[in-house]
């Protein structure tokens, strides 16, 4: 943990705000704010990434995703008084800010808005950008609280506004902490309350000198994601992941009957997001490319491994699953997504359409064998061409032994 010690501002009785980083990619910020009298006000825990669309000088459209905040400071946080509800107030990058204020009734709070600013003139996050300058967005959520509970929400949860997309998970906040204490009574969600499902993850570790053991086949499952107007993405698969830290390999089939999938869908990238207990998410992030196919882009993991440690990988360049816009994706057989030396998945059934899904159905799909084919194809003509060569050759000898077999007659 890392903590800044904040000087107070008048009326806010500020006095130190701490932040934990988490996983690859993603920061767990956990806040912790105190007034005057060093008794807790208000407390939050929570993950968030930003997706950004922006247009490029030469006309084309781009998405960049921000998960790594940089150095974040905490201008402008406080407990809030009687002219002002409490604020968090998140700064990061260069020119980018997040803020949450939350507001009090008779017997309740409120998550009463969050907005957040980017700057596109920032041009290490936002190369070739065409609108150069500052851009806020602005969410009214007004979620309301019982006073002296604890919201909590580890579902994955989506804003989406124009061409920007924030996604939030793992959230724990109380705002009008009472008696410096905060509560331990959780008030749910929504998607935490209907979500019933409780992953179990076979999983074998080998000792560090040897392979990992050989995982049965795993069982495929089927995976969607809406957008409001029905089904956006949807996904089949069996999913085997194979993780090597500190030397030790071990192999995990993810069972689809206790795993919960979200994610979110735009004109040009769409999210795949599977969580369960131990998988705190495991990101397939697809995108367009040439305005006319689709690949995997991007695969983000972190979970937790048996012996207590977190495991977390992320690749954002990726090139797999390629195939038109408006078709699906399809392979039966093995085959390995390796996102870096230490981390691989092994998919199996594989079928998948991230794009363009009409009446919840998958369209036609382009087979992976197609691409064994291609390679067959110049083998093929290859071996033919050689065939006819060594006749060519074979005729030639015999042509011309017997043309000097003649001669040797006279």
């Amino acid at each position: 943990m890392v903590c800044f010690r904040v000087f107070p501002v008048p009326g806010s009785g500020l006095v130190l705000v701490c932040l934990v980083l988490g996983a690859l990619r993603s920061y767990a910020l956990e806040l912790t704010l105190q007034d005057s009298g060093k008794a807790t006000c208000l407390y939050a825990k929570w993950q968030m990434t930003f997706r950004v669309r922006y247009e490029t000088t030469n006309k084309t459209y781009k998405t960049q995703t921000i998960s790594d905040l940089g150095t974040v400071t905490y201008n402008g946080s406080i407990c809030g008084d009687e002219q002002s509800g409490p604020r968090i107030a998140v700064q990061f990058r260069s020119g980018f800010s997040w803020i949450a204020n939350f507001t009090k009734a008779a017997s309740t709070y409120s998550i009463d808005s969050i907005s957040f600013s980017y700057n596109t003139s920032d041009d290490t996050t936002f190369p070739d950008a065409k609108d150069k300058g500052m851009h806020t967005v602005y969410h009214p959520l007004a979620i309301k609280i019982p006073l002296n509970k604890i919201f909590r929400c580890s579902s994955l949860s989506t804003l989406e506004n124009n061409d920007v997309v924030q996604h939030y998970w793992d959230v724990h906040v109380q705002a009008f902490v009472q008696n410096g204490t905060v509560s331990k009574n959780e008030f749910l969600c929504d998607k935490d309350k209907t979500s019933t499902v409780v992953p179990t993850i076979h999983t074998t570790v080998p000792s560090p000198t040897t392979a990992p053991t050989p995982k049965e086949k795993p069982e495929a499952g089927t995976y969607s994601v809406n957008n409001g107007n029905g089904t956006c993405l949807l996904a089949t698969m069996g999913l085997q992941l194979n993780i090597t830290q500190d030397k030790v390999a071990s192999v995990i089939n993810i069972n689809p009957n206790t795993t919960h999938s979200t994610g979110s869908c735009q004109s040009h990238t769409a999210l795949l997001r599977l969580n369960s207990s131990t998988i705190k998410y495991l990101d397939f992030v697809f995108a367009v490319k040439n305005e006319n196919r689709f690949y995997l882009k991007e695969v983000n993991v972190s979970m937790n491994l048996v012996n207590g440690s977190v495991f977390s990988i992320a690749n954002n360049n990726l090139s797999y699953w390629d195939a038109p816009l408006g078709s699906s994706y399809m392979c039966n057989k093995e085959q390995t997504v390796s996102v870096s030396g230490a981390f691989q998945i092994n998919t199996f059934d594989l079928r998948v359409q991230p794009f363009n899904v009409i009446e919840g159905k998958y369209s036609t799909a382009q087979d992976c064998s197609a691409d064994d084919d291609n390679f067959l194809v110049p083998i093929a003509v290859g071996a033919a061409l050689a065939g006819v060569l060594i006749l060519v050759l074979l005729a030639y000898f015999i042509g011309l032994k017997c043309h000097h077999a003649g001669y040797e007659q006279f």
